[in-house]
């Protein structure tokens, strides 16, 4: 990734100042009414930002009149009125009538299959659905003229750590554990290529690390179908009550207590990210393919996540240690220099508002979206 590490370089000498109108920019997001895709919806309106939202439903929650209720309450929260369309991203079908019908000046490619464990057990529907998806959007941005594309990626595209902290130009795609991790790591390849061929495009891939909390409102946040797959979501449901107690996987590790330490970063500071991603495209334009982490530098162990929820919630929470799972490594953090350099962001909120946040919409939303 040196590359695009040295045009990140020379692109900083180029840094224009024009003012930003928004308004005028019609922004495409896919797996708009999942966790992160309905954070990022409301950064977008709050900044001024006009949206179209689409998803499948395959991690989210419909009314029944098939509107999306994370969205609903993004409206709640800005008095904006959402578009929305129910489509999955690898029917082409559906997917094209979204771009004959609407016309977009940028896509921010969220929808994906995105559980880690789930991945390892159905190799094939995460290598189907998240390439064939992404390859579908594509092919529709370069027919209807979208030349700008924000993608979700992820850090596990860095597998194994070589150092700490991860910088942008760390080696990608070797060691990666799971298929998850390899269609995140596919994706970035193809748009990498692809941005080199069609010079005219712009693409931000944003290596997100470990995204936690809820909006402050409490009135959206994650809301897993089924068993949690990630840390937070679990510890909170063990402090109120739904969950019975958290396995800690390994407290052998190479870190101060034992425990595997990660980067969390507040959802709120994530979202705001594709807003700054956005910016950067509509100011400068032919930036090519860029690369950034969003993480806040800082890691954090489960123990001190525990311990930070049980402050906060005042809930005891009860933990078991297990053995390690297959491929955990020890520490990943981030150095996020890079996007405060060229995007001009930088993660806001640390471990007491991610944990204050996530304990809020919990105590507001024990079930979820669902109000019974």
């Amino acid at each position: 990734m040196s590359e695009s590490h040295e045009s990140h370089l020379n692109l900083h000498f180029a840094v224009r100042t024009v003012s930003l109108d928004r308004s005028t920019m019609h922004v495409l997001v896919t797996g708009a009414a999942g966790f992160i895709g309905s954070h990022t919806v409301l950064e977008l309106l709050n900044a001024g930002y006009s949206v179209y939202a689409i998803d499948n439903f395959s991690n989210s929650i419909q009314d029944e009149n098939g509107k999306a209720v994370s969205l609903m309450r993004v409206t709640e929260l800005t008095g904006k009125d959402i578009p929305f369309e129910k489509v999955d991203v690898t029917n082409n079908t559906e997917l094209e009538a979204v771009f004959k019908n609407h016309k977009f000046d940028a896509v921010i490619h969220l929808a994906a299959l995105k559980a880690v464990g789930e991945s390892v057990e159905k190799p094939l529907d995460y290598y189907s659905n998240n390439l064939i998806g992404s390859i579908n959007l594509i092919n529709c941005c370069r027919k209807y003229g979208v030349k700008s594309f924000v993608f979700s990626s992820s850090a596990t595209v860095y597998g194994p750590p070589e150092k700490l902290p991860i910088t942008e130009d760390c080696s990608t795609g070797q060691g990666i554990t799971n298929p998850y991790g390899q269609t995140k790591y596919m994706m970035e390849q193809m748009l990498i290529d692809f941005a080199k061929a069609e010079k005219d495009w712009n693409v931000v891939l944003l290596r997100y690390f470990n995204p936690v909390g809820a909006h402050p409102s409490g009135l959206i946040g994650e809301d897993p179908k089924g068993i949690p797959n990630n840390l937070m979501p679990y510890v909170s449901q063990v402090a109120i009550g739904k969950l019975p107690v958290l396995t800690v996987y390994g407290d052998k590790f190479d870190t101060p207590d034992g425990t595997g330490v990660r980067d969390y970063i507040h959802i709120v500071d994530l979202a705001k990210g594709h807003v700054a991603a956005l910016d950067r495209i509509k100011k400068e334009g032919n930036i090519g393919c860029e690369v950034y982490n969003l993480g806040t530098g800082k890691g954090y162990s489960v123990l001190e996540m525990v311990a930070a929820l049980k402050k906060v919630s005042g809930r005891d929470i009860p933990t078991r240690m297990g053995v390690p799972r297959p491929g955990d490594v020890a520490s990943v953090y981030c150095d996020p220099k890079l996007a405060e350099e060229m995007l001009g962001w930088k993660a806001a909120f640390g471990l007491e508002e991610m944990c204050r946040d996530l304990w809020n919409w919990q105590e507001k939303n024990p079930n979820g979206f669902v109000k019974n």
